[in-house]
């Protein structure tokens, strides 16, 4: 006769409900992920394809710089100039591929000096966001609405997610480590297969905690 003791069961017993649990994918085997690599996004504009036409001339394809870090797009050879109420901005970088709307994003130091109020919005939330003029070497566009302020977001993929233990638009914080270090607030998760794990702050953000890129980063929640 096996001489079990009582201790012996409830370890026995605890084993077997956390492997059917990890089997049933209620529990996460692995220990949950915290920290995500970072990439400072400079200002920049999403074209719709007649603006193209309009900025560029008929006919015109923009043409790839180089990719960067969410697969499929990439930055453009082609600048561009934005106008505002009190002042320009010069030698603005084209992103591709094409969008369904224009979109410029932006710094709020560059929308104060273009003297324009843009929201801080999610890419693609456009209503009722900051009119702008955007000049190209054949004709200008101007926009009632389009320019915002990219909020701080991190991409991440369905398997990320469970990973980290968040979900599709959940705000987050996160921490960063160093000399001017401090807590990032308001960070929200975008979850798609087809994106790669990746926070984006923008210029701002990244000169007020002394980021350059590349860094990795400890969400804290």
């Amino acid at each position: 006769m096996i001489n079990t003791t009582r201790d012996d069961l409830i370890e026995e017993i605890t084993y077997l409900v956390i492997e059917e649990l990890k089997n049933s994918k209620l529990l996460n085997g692995n220990k949950q992920k915290t920290h995500v690599p970072v990439s400072i996004s400079a200002r920049h504009i999403h074209l719709q394809e007649d603006h193209v036409g309009l900025l560029f001339g008929e006919g015109y394809h923009l043409t790839k710089f180089k990719e960067i870090s969410q697969p499929g797009q990439y930055a453009c050879n082609e600048k561009l100039t934005l106008i505002g109420p009190k002042g320009i901005i010069e030698n603005v970088r084209v992103l591709g591929p094409l969008r369904s709307k224009t979109q410029v994003e932006i710094a709020s130091s560059d929308a104060r000096k273009l003297g324009l109020s843009a929201p801080v919005r999610n890419s693609g939330n456009l209503k009722g966001s900051a009119p702008i003029t955007i000049v190209g070497p054949k004709g200008s566009v101007t926009l009632e609405e389009g320019c915002i302020i990219a909020d701080r977001h991190i991409h991440m993929t369905p398997k990320d997610a469970n990973d980290y233990g968040v979900f599709d638009g959940q705000k987050v914080s996160v921490l960063v480590e160093g000399a001017k270090g401090g807590v990032m607030d308001q960070v929200t998760i975008r979850i798609k297969d087809r994106y790669a794990l990746d926070m984006h702050i923008d210029t701002d953000d990244a000169n007020a905690f002394g980021l350059k890129g590349n860094e990795q980063l400890k969400l804290i929640f």
